[in-house]
């Protein structure tokens, strides 16, 4: 699923080619889509486009009026520009908003359908939709213990729970906790104060290198491989391959449809985490829906 570093780089890709231009229309193919009908989606049309924001995972289109239209892309929500006006995809389109220069095109891979997109008036009706969590790159040590430290959990659901942590997901929370040498299993009332220190150090780090990556791929054009996997990364997709570090083959856990990575030479003194061992941990401790999961 796109992540902060996949966020920052869809808005920076989009910054020049609709912020001060027009949104003529917005054509939906897929009326589930929207999650909002005061105001109507009419409303958003012949307005400009006055700003972009990042809410966690979701996109903000700020128009004049004080009008704000949030796009969550969920797990297989993806963006595409077109420089000419383009017809929605019968298989996976979802909308297109269309600008003088181009359109925005939302798809969506698979069958289920779980991006939404929501037109609200107002700076509370924006804040409403804000799961809550804190911004890394803004966060004091003290926030960010806060945060983790919110509620009982393996650090991998403490990572990626949006209410208190902004922008993670599975894929960054697993280079996370790699880069600071802690299971992902480990849970975050058992933690030194120095664990906390270098989690967040990690964490800061990770996220900031990854904004770098994404956004200077990207280059000057739009990014169109969104993915959850790629080469750079130490640990995420790595399963059986060698840890850059340490040399140690990457192991899994799997529950249900989620995959969690990690080295256990580096993170977990040489053990092998057993998903039959953890099933009832998982079990306890695993969102009981994809919405619980991305914040929604």
């Amino acid at each position: 699923m796109p992540e902060l570093p996949e966020i920052v780089a869809y808005l920076r890709a989009l910054e020049p080619r609709v912020v001060g231009r027009e949104l003529e229309r917005v054509r939906l193919a897929s009326f589930s889509l929207l999650r909002t009908y005061d105001p109507p989606l009419e409303a958003a049309h012949g307005r400009t486009v006055t700003g972009l924001e990042r809410l966690g995972k979701r996109i903000v289109l700020v128009l004049e009026g004080d009008l704000y239209l949030v796009v969550h892309l969920m797990v297989a929500g993806r963006l595409h520009w077109h420089e000419a006006a383009k017809t929605i995809p019968k298989k996976y389109g979802l909308a297109a908003f269309d600008f003088p220069a181009g359109t925005l095109l939302l798809t969506e891979a698979g069958t289920k359908r779980r991006a939404s997109l929501h037109l609200v008036a107002g700076r509370t009706a924006l804040d409403d939709l804000d799961p809550g969590g804190i911004e890394i790159d803004e966060a004091t040590p003290e926030a960010f213990a806060d945060a983790l430290l919110a509620e009982r959990h393996t650090l991998k659901r403490a990572l990626t729970d949006a209410r208190f942590i902004s922008g993670i997901g599975g894929a960054f929370a697993d280079e996370i906790l790699h880069r600071a040498g802690l299971s992902p299993m480990q849970m975050n009332v058992n933690l030194t104060a120095e664990e906390v220190s270098r989690l967040f150090d990690a964490t800061k780090d990770v996220l900031h290198e990854w904004v770098e990556i994404r956004v200077s791929e990207t280059g000057d054009g739009f990014p169109e491989k969104v993915t959850a996997f790629h080469p750079q990364m130490a640990v995420h997709g790595k399963y059986g391959r060698p840890c850059p570090v340490c040399g140690s083959p990457v192991q899994r856990i799997v529950y249900s449809s989620r995959e969690t990575n990690y080295c256990p030479g580096c993170q977990t003194g040489g053990r092998i985490l057993a998903d039959r061992s953890l099933s009832r941990l998982l079990k306890d401790d695993w969102p009981a829906t994809l919405d619980e999961l991305e914040g929604a």
